[in-house]
């Protein structure tokens, strides 16, 4: 690492201390010439993902259009933004596992409304309205329907099995 001050190329690792998501690791070091210390940032280097849009064009996956997507869907809503930040992590992450350097939109806004529907169900709606280009009432309705339906299913308590 080329030391900033002198540009000597010796330098010494002094610490080594990870971010808290894991993915970036700060490095303090010294100068084995001038004897001056500076930090440096290790990450992961990832190969460029591309994203589809609908009609066919492509462009380079841009992580502050997801989160704004994000941030609009939850205005007013008591949603913490480090919910929010921890959703689209999930989702770059889970669109860089895949190993696939291009996806289309509409894979993207799909994992998006799944973190949305375990979040917050008016941001799953609002989100998944524009996603899913609602033309009229009754498909707003269908999903709103839906979304009860499941909603209920999930907080039916089970059966108790015990004999008193």
């Amino acid at each position: 690492m080329k030391c900033p001050a002198c540009s000597a190329l010796e330098s010494k690792v002094i610490d080594s201390r990870p971010s808290e998501d894991g993915t970036l690791i700060r490095r303090r070091r010294e100068c084995l010439v001038c004897q001056k210390r500076f930090s440096t940032n290790e990450q992961i280097e990832r190969t460029p993902l591309i994203v589809i849009k609908k009609d066919s064009t492509r462009e380079p996956f841009d992580r502050s259009k997801v989160m704004r997507g994000i941030i609009k869907a939850c205005e007013k809503r008591p949603v913490p933004m480090a919910d929010i930040e921890a959703v689209v992590r999930d989702v770059e992450t889970a669109l860089h596992n895949r190993m696939e350097s291009e996806c289309w939109s509409s894979e993207i806004g799909v994992l998006i409304m799944d973190h949305l529907k375990k979040l917050d169900d008016v941001a799953y709606v609002r989100f998944a309205s524009v996603h899913r280009e609602f033309k009229d009432l009754n498909t707003f309705m269908e999903e709103l329907k839906y979304l009860m339906r499941n909603k209920r299913q999930r907080s039916v308590p089970s059966k108790d099995t015990r004999k008193p």
